[in-house]
């Protein structure tokens, strides 16, 4: 088995080649749209670019079972998905944004980047199987601590320092920037030997399309399991859509939100993220996602003082904001580093890629849908208002966490990592 260093290094790329498009679309889209004078209602449209991360979960069987064997089982999918993500992003460098400015352009813009998501979806299912078979679940505390690091720092890059670029250089350097990224971080797994495919897993990939799924539900160690997947990240993304709106109505410019707020973020995720993955070691899995997500939820709560025009400790309004920013990354990396421990360990070895995917679907479908309706809320009660619900939301929604969550020792299935 490769040095564990090696293997953390390798995953460290994967995720965040995948972060950096996800990060465009959840974190700078919405900033650019809203400086071309886009309505709120049209920026919450935006969140219909998550659904080749809520579907990918129907072609999990298909990545899980098909491969070359010259190549390997995961790089087999990871080399051509990231290799068509650049070639997407290498377009976007021709697009004009001044066409942002009619309903027709940003349509056009939804198209590109939807096809940018269906490529980094189907990445990740080959990479998150890769991840379960060779990390064992003493070390996933730490692989999921640099796994969320590396997809934040992805956000933070495809987010706030795109959001620089454009504010410097222009649209046509900045999306050809991303491009070279996401060509560089294809090098480590070109490189990397891929253990060999285990019996257990060649047997499971032969079962029919759906009877992985049908197997993984009927597990009596997943009692009520599912309720904490439809519900733990549902006040994340409800509040975290109108964060860099309200910060454009506050009079910050692009450049401010992309190196003041995103790049200064960018650490305290990282931080976050590594820190949980520590203490997820000697607090558990429950205590971790119970109390990483109460502290992320006054985090959301907090932004209701910047929104109303009051600043803290003597900073200004939007100083505020920023630093609130940068808290609630830091609690937002704590958390998915405990959640997504969890979901890891509820993955077979035989089915790696469908039931990690399967999980996260569930988590995209149920929270990522609440990003839709968040515009329209806002429009509503108020950037603070909006705010103030949504902690009150996640408060609620961590009984499931604390209900039902249960420890690695606890579950039928302990798998290791490859040899």
């Amino acid at each position: 088995m490769s040095p564990l260093s090696t293997r953390l290094g390798l995953l460290l790329a994967l995720y965040l080649a995948q972060g950096v498009p996800f990060g465009v679309y959840t974190q700078a889209l919405p900033a650019i749209l809203r400086s071309y004078d886009a309505p709120l209602s049209l920026i919450s449209l935006s969140g219909l670019l998550a659904i080749p991360w809520a579907l990918k979960v129907f072609w999990s069987p298909i990545v899980d079972r098909y491969y070359w064997p010259s190549v390997g089982h995961r790089r087999s999918w990871i080399l051509p998905m990231n290799i068509g993500l650049a070639a997407v992003m290498a377009g976007l460098c021709f697009f004009d944004p001044d066409s942002l400015r009619d309903p027709s352009g940003v349509y056009w813009l939804f198209g590109f980047l939807f096809l940018v998501n269906l490529f980094a979806a189907t990445q990740d299912i080959a990479t998150d199987g890769l991840a379960v078979r060779i990390l064992s679940s003493e070390e996933r505390g730490l692989g999921n601590g640099i796994q969320v690091s590396a997809y934040r720092v992805g956000i933070i890059i495809g987010g706030g320092l795109l959001l620089l670029v454009l504010d410097t250089l222009g649209w046509a350097q900045a999306f050809m920037g991303l491009t070279l990224m996401s060509l560089l971080l294809l090098l480590p797994v070109m490189f990397y030997r891929e253990p060999p495919i285990s019996a257990e897993a060649l047997a499971g990939s032969r079962e029919s399309y759906s009877a992985a799924w049908v197997s993984f539900f009927k597990r009596p160690e997943l009692a009520g399991w599912i309720w904490v997947l439809v519900s733990y990240k549902i006040a994340d993304s409800l509040s975290s859509a109108m964060v860099k709106p309200m910060m454009v109505d506050m009079g910050m410019s692009l450049a401010e939100i992309g190196l003041q707020v995103s790049m200064i973020s960018a650490v305290t995720t990282i931080a976050g993220a590594m820190l949980g993955g520590y203490w997820l070691q000697k607090i558990g899995r429950r205590h971790g996602l119970f109390w990483f997500g109460a502290f992320q939820c006054v985090a959301i709560a907090a932004y209701a003082i910047p929104a109303l025009g009051y600043g803290l400790a003597g900073l200004a309004a939007t100083s505020t904001a920023v630093a609130i920013n940068a808290i609630e990354h830091f609690a937002g990396g704590m958390a998915m580093a405990a959640l997504l421990s969890a979901v890891m360990d509820r993955a077979r070895q035989a089915h790696a890629g469908v039931d990690f995917t399967l999980q996260v679907s569930l988590l995209a479908i149920f929270g990522g849908s609440f990003y839709l309706p968040a515009g329209l809320l806002a429009e509503a009660v108020g950037y603070a208002d909006h705010f103030v619900i949504s902690a009150v939301i996640g408060v609620l929604m961590l009984y499931p966490a604390w209900r039902f969550t249960r420890e690695p020792h606890e579950l039928n299935n302990s798998p290791q990592p490859a040899t």
